[in-house]
């Protein structure tokens, strides 16, 4: 394998040592960024406002551990904490509509039982509104008619099944409204009456009906090649109409609304580029005024002529893409969080009656000044014709042409999203800049089966795990490769969760492709992931089989098989680094023992990093650094870039080293000191 590495323009040959290739001339040099500041909790996060407008809301460290702050609207100096976590942090919040009470999510070391915490800002009291061993609640829905109560669905009767709860803010007491009858979701109206359900049929599609005293009627039906681009938003004002996002007869997601009674559908906005992927709503009125639409980056169109102004001055003003969070009850001011590629995020404030964006903070100010990476939109073909939206990242200081290309092939990184029923998108990442500061261009690929380029696309990765959907990044390799961006002998593949199984995928069914794999809660055996599946994604397992294969018939359980990367362990002839929460109740532990207990039996290299407080990633900052430490030196030895020293970077972490201490250049010596400390 070539440990070649191109920095700054320059070709480095000569041995690596500890930091990687000899350093360039120190004009030339670009600084190394630390771990810590990619990696570490940011100074501020997840800015919102109450809904009346007078108070501030966010996430921000308290001794190291993120945690819910409130102030008044601009006022920091007066900001104080009314949650104190000390273990993983608070993960998610969002404001009651009565403007008294924060509301917030939390599991256990990663289990993805969420319990649902109300804050009374004003006394700083505190209740867990769903007190029960074992449940996962779902916010089903908030009213400005009712606002001192949230609807919750709960599956302490039956884990499979969420039932539908009306809660007290106040006392915390809960009262019956629905039992969940094999639904997929309930539906909850303005009035906070469960009106309808979601239904999976047989074939993996699904039936929106309507509630009539005991019955459950049939409003439409969504086929199961509509499954995964069509959902319900939510009901109109007076709760006789829904608005959808729906595929039907068509190939993108428009916006439609549809009568309840009838299921007469009438169209409000579609594109023919890419599903509607965004509605701003009108928190009173109900009525969609606006819908986002993202190619390559968010679009926006106003629906209301009132907002078009709003509109087109936001675009003036915002830098990079703008999402709209949330909005006032009155929908005078909107909390926008404005993400570009070599930037930190920003969370903003954008006020109708001025059109004003102002800045309500940046999210992590140590990133100014620090030699980031822009990213280049590009769409790949595929060898039977799709567009593959994807991003290239070139590392600073390599020379490039006028379109953003490197002068000549380095080291590069096939960075692929997880989902896969996801997208990668154009915004701040903090794990490309890791990469790209090392020196590896980083190329991210929406490959088929992603979400939000229609119904044909998302469903022709049906049945094509390590088929035609490795296909989509083996070509994007081979246009790295022919368009002189990346060497053919040193480039990784490296994911989480369904990319983390596409690196398992690389590294068995085109063994010879990528130098190496680094594999963060992958799934390696398609049999067991489906059998393990949590019990609340039952109603979803039909969609799950029609996705990878059915194992009660001979034909699928003999395609699970061939798809699953552990049973083609001995094609493996490059290393592997592997992440794995302990907690991760989606992809279980055993999806990764049993690929590195499969290496073992055959004597082939594997890394194995286990954290026994996480879950499906990792959410400890402590615990990403660490595993960023390993990644670090792991790459380096593979492809030659830079890096870091692990230092004192497992300090803090529950990082268990289960398997290959002697893969990561460092890792034995840094495992001895964190003992000793």
């Amino acid at each position: 394998m070539s440990i070649r590495m191109r920095i700054l323009g320059i070709v480095c040959l000569l041995p690596l040592v500890v930091g990687g290739c000899a350093t360039p001339p120190a004009e030339e040099q670009v600084a190394l960024i630390e771990r810590s500041q990619l990696f570490g909790n940011p100074s501020r996060f997840q800015g919102r406002l109450s809904p009346d407008g007078t108070l501030m809301s966010f996430r921000a460290p308290l001794d190291g551990v993120m945690n819910i702050w409130v102030a008044p609207v601009g006022d920091f100096e007066a900001a104080k904490p009314v949650t104190r976590d000390t273990g993983r942090g608070v993960p998610s919040h969002f404001w009651a509509l009565d403007s008294v009470h924060l509301l917030y999510i939390q599991d256990r070391d990663g289990d993805e039982n969420w319990h649902m915490y109300r804050v009374n800002v004003g006394t700083g009291e505190m209740a867990d509104l769903t007190p029960y061993d074992g449940v996962r609640a779902v916010n089903l829905g908030q009213s400005e008619r009712h606002p001192g109560n949230i609807v919750i669905g709960m599956n302490d009767r039956d884990p499979r099944w969420h039932d539908a709860y009306l809660v007290d803010l106040a006392s915390a007491e809960r009262t019956l409204l629905a039992e969940n009858e094999g639904f997929i979701s309930l539906l909850v109206d303005n009035n906070l009456e469960v009106r309808g359900a979601l239904a999976p049929t047989d074939e993996g599609g699904a039936t929106v009906l309507r509630r009539s005293g005991d019955e459950w009627l049939p409003v439409l039906d969504i086929p199961v090649e509509d499954y995964r681009t069509s959902s319900v938003l939510g009901f109109d004002a007076d709760n006789k109409h829904i608005y959808m996002l729906d595929s039907r007869n068509r190939d993108k997601a428009a916006l439609v609304r549809v009568d309840f009674a009838t299921g007469k559908t009438r169209p409000i906005a579609h594109s023919d580029q890419a599903d509607i992927g965004s509605v701003l709503m009108d928190p009173r009125t109900h009525k969609p005024v606006a819908v986002g639409v993202r190619v390559h980056e968010l679009k926006w169109t106003a629906l209301d002529p009132a907002f078009e102004a709003d509109f087109a001055a936001l675009a003036e003003q915002a830098i990079g893409d703008a999402e709209i969070l949330a909005t006032t009850l009155d929908a005078s001011r909107w909390i926008i969080y404005q993400s570009r590629a070599d930037g930190s995020p920003v969370y903003a404030v954008y006020d109708r009656s001025t059109r004003a964006l102002d800045t309500m903070f940046v999210t992590n100010p140590d990133l100014e000044g620090l030699p980031l990476s822009p990213v280049h939109n590009l769409t790949i073909p595929s060898r039977d014709g799709l567009d593959l939206v994807s991003y290239l990242t070139v590392p600073r200081g390599v020379q490039v042409d006028a379109e953003g290309m490197p002068s000549q092939p380095g080291p590069m990184v096939l960075l692929v999203h997880g989902g896969p029923w996801a997208r990668d998108m154009a915004g701040y990442s903090g794990e490309v800049q890791f990469l790209a500061n090392r020196g590896y261009a980083v190329l991210q690929v929406n490959y088929r089966g992603s979400s939000g380029f229609g119904k044909a696309f998302i469903n022709a990765g049906d049945k094509q795990w390590a088929a035609n959907m490795h296909n989509d990044l083996v070509d994007a390799v081979a246009w790295a490769v022919d368009a002189g961006v990346a060497d053919p002998d040193s480039v990784a593949i490296m994911g989480t969760s369904y990319g983390g199984y596409a690196t398992l995928v690389g590294l068995t069914f085109t063994p010879e492709l990528f130098a190496c794999g680094v594999d963060v809660v992958g799934p390696s055996n398609l049999e067991t992931l489906i059998a393990s599946i949590p019990p609340y994604w039952t109603s979803f397992l039909r969609s799950l089989i029609n996705a990878l294969g059915d194992p009660d018939t001979e034909e699928g359980l003999a395609l699970l098989k061939d798809r699953s990367p552990v049973n083609r362990v001995d094609q493996i002839r490059r290393p592997l680094l592997i992440g794995q929460g302990a907690n991760d109740p989606r992809v279980k532990q055993a999806e990764s023992d049993q690929i590195v207990e499969a290496m073992q039996a055959r004597n082939i290299p594997v890394t194995y990093a286990l954290y026994p407080d996480e879950g499906h990633g990792f959410q400890k900052p402590e615990n990403t650094i660490s595993f960023y430490a390993l990644a670090d030196g792991f790459l380096s030895e593979c492809l030659g870039g830079r890096h870091q020293p692990i230092g004192d970077d497992l300090q803090g972490s529950s990082l268990q080293v289960l398997e290959g201490v002697e893969g990561v250049p460092g890792l034995a010596e840094a495992l001895e000191a964190a003992e000793r400390r």
